[in-house]
């Protein structure tokens, strides 16, 4: 199996021949760091593509994705709707619309899991919406057409695998300790839109105790809007915290090769 970050919360993983996209974003504006050298016309071959919720940052450039590759997405009615009017084709697009849905195919299975996103705060809000300050006309668009939707969860059956994908870190302590139930050998967590975001992230990691964890989400992908997180702490705590997890911190466009 190879996971390859794609930047932002996305990721392209190839296993047995196939392809399988998650939250796949490679749009930026200017001033984005690192720079994303691929384009969404770049992708040319996926099976699947498997949506957290409709923030731009995570659906933006699936329409344009899975036209290309005929992909079907799989993501909330909200985000379904949010497809449809970006001109998707109705037979590309999955809506889920109950919690614990799953998906058995010919290779790999997948079970979406209703979840929340994280809640900006005070600090982090009046932070952004400083650096934005007259921009903010320039910017409304983008949520107002790209809503946040029914959040979810992803946990993928690859190849004797269990890879759990968050697209935010909203989860409840209910959310998490039903989950850490059960084997997860890779967890793929989202570091921002939190002041406290480390010690967020950490928390989903003692929880459900992976063997690997790959932190995600902490580059400077929109500027002004986001920021690149200093992801140290999260490391420090994982080690003291959860010292059977190995962390894997993927630069830009880097592929792991799991065995």
């Amino acid at each position: 199996m190879e996971i390859q970050w794609l930047g932002t919360a996305g990721f392209r993983i190839k296993f047995g021949g196939q392809v399988i996209l998650v939250d796949p974003y490679l749009s930026r504006n200017q001033g984005a760091s690192p720079v994303q050298p691929l384009d969404p016309k770049d992708i040319e071959k996926a099976s699947h593509i498997f949506i957290s919720h409709g923030h731009f940052d995570h659906l933006l450039d699936v329409p344009l994705i899975a036209s290309r590759t005929s992909a079907v997405v799989y993501c909330s009615r909200e985000t379904a709707d949010s497809l449809e009017k970006a001109g998707l084709g109705k037979d590309q697009i999955h809506g889920i619309s109950r919690d614990k849905w799953e998906g058995r195919f010919e290779t790999f299975h997948a079970r979406a899991h209703f979840s929340s996103h994280v809640k900006f705060d005070k600090k982090l809000l009046f932070s952004t919406l400083g650096k934005i300050n007259f921009k903010i006309p320039r910017y409304l668009p983008l949520f107002i057409k790209y809503p946040c939707g029914q959040v979810l969860s992803w946990q993928l059956s690859l190849e004797n695998k269990i890879v759990h994908f968050f697209g935010s870190a909203g989860s409840s302590l209910e959310e998490l300790e039903r989950l850490g139930k059960g084997a997860i050998d890779i967890l793929l967590v989202p570091l921002q839109g939190h002041s406290n975001i480390c010690e967020i992230a950490a928390r989903y990691v003692k929880i459900l105790h992976p063997k690997l964890v790959i932190p995600h989400h902490q580059d400077d992908f929109f500027p002004p809007i986001s920021r690149q997180v200093d992801i140290t702490p999260f490391v420090k705590q994982v080690n003291n915290e959860s010292p059977s997890t190995r962390i894997k911190i993927l630069k830009l466009n880097e592929t792991l090769f799991v065995e």
